[in-house]
């Protein structure tokens, strides 16, 4: 019983960080709720017995990406954002695509809960077969994510470029 309260919880942190990381007109404060959200998938990954992959979340996700995320909104030099009225396009397409997949989504949890029972750490999930897998059957897309991650960076650095003080160097 304890374990499902701490699943719970947890699971209602996860929420209220993902709803905070949306509702921050902060860059940073966004960044620090997603590290809440990412703490807290953790949590639950702990309570599901995949040890290693909540260890890969902190380490990974909650550490080197958010240290990522963090450095680009400093050289990109964010500020507090300004609200505007919305899009009418995001209106007409957003609200009742949210509602389709969100319809989707409980459909699914509805035919597919309780199909099968598999005790928690039951699975294969050894961090060699995941490194088996990683490296070997998912390679491919592993490398794409690094080069993309690559990219966004890169992109970052060059939005960040001022091209009027390029300008008064030459000039001088």
């Amino acid at each position: 019983m304890t374990h499902l309260i701490i699943f719970l919880f947890f699971g209602g942190l996860c929420v209220a960080g993902a709803v905070n990381l949306l509702v921050q007109r902060h860059p940073i404060n966004s960044a620090l709720s997603l590290v809440v959200v990412m703490g807290s998938l953790a949590v639950e990954y702990l309570l599901l017995g995949a040890e290693f992959v909540a260890a890969v979340q902190v380490i990974v996700y909650a550490g080197a990406i958010m240290v990522l995320f963090v450095f680009v909104i400093m050289l990109l030099n964010a500020g507090e954002e300004e609200r505007t009225k919305g899009s009418r396009v995001a209106m007409l397409f957003g609200i009742p695509g949210m509602l389709v997949g969100s319809v989707l989504v409980g459909w699914v949890l509805i035919e597919r809960t309780g199909t099968q029972t598999v005790s928690a750490g039951a699975l294969p999930g050894a961090p060699r077969t995941i490194g088996w897998l990683l490296f070997h059957n998912f390679l491919l897309p592993f490398e794409v994510t690094s080069i993309l991650v690559l990219i966004a960076i890169m992109g970052a650095v060059v939005l960040a470029s001022h091209p009027d003080s390029d300008q008064g160097k030459k000039e001088s």
